[in-house]
């Protein structure tokens, strides 16, 4: 079963990002993906004035994930990340990882390219109606 839980202590955030191939940071929040009790990913974010950013979607760099364990990893963290951001108030959200190799993820995530090319999700009311949501690109 994928759970998608918030990393408690920062050393367990460190080890973490290690395991994933990401820089650790210690001021972000983390998320971790685990399935049956193995991890397999962390997505890194913060929140400031302008809005929420991710900064780290990845998945372990050691052993073998399938791909449908590798999607739903990505896509659940993603979309978690998101609605915690949400939560707090936050109600615009950008992807900032540039070393994430995979548009058509971050554009199921819910992010589109803004004027200025960086990807952008307005959340207002997002997770009220998810599925009515459409995407610009």
């Amino acid at each position: 079963m994928l759970e998608v839980i918030p990393i408690q202590t920062k050393i367990e955030q460190e080890a973490i990002c290690a395991r994933c191939g990401v820089p650790y940071n210690a001021d972000y929040m983390a998320y971790q993906a685990v399935i049956d009790g193995a991890l397999k990913g962390i997505c890194q974010f913060s929140m400031d004035a302008t809005g929420g950013h991710i900064h780290n979607l990845a998945l372990v760099t050691e052993g073998e994930i399938s791909a449908i364990d590798r999607v739903e990893s990505l896509f659940v963290m993603g979309r978690a990340t998101l609605n915690f951001i949400d939560l707090c108030g936050v109600h615009v959200a950008f992807f900032d990882d540039a070393s994430f190799p995979d548009e058509g993820m971050i554009r199921s995530i819910g992010f589109a390219r803004n004027q200025d090319g960086r990807w952008e999700m307005n959340l207002t009311d997002f997770f009220a109606h998810p599925c009515q949501h459409g995407h610009a690109e």
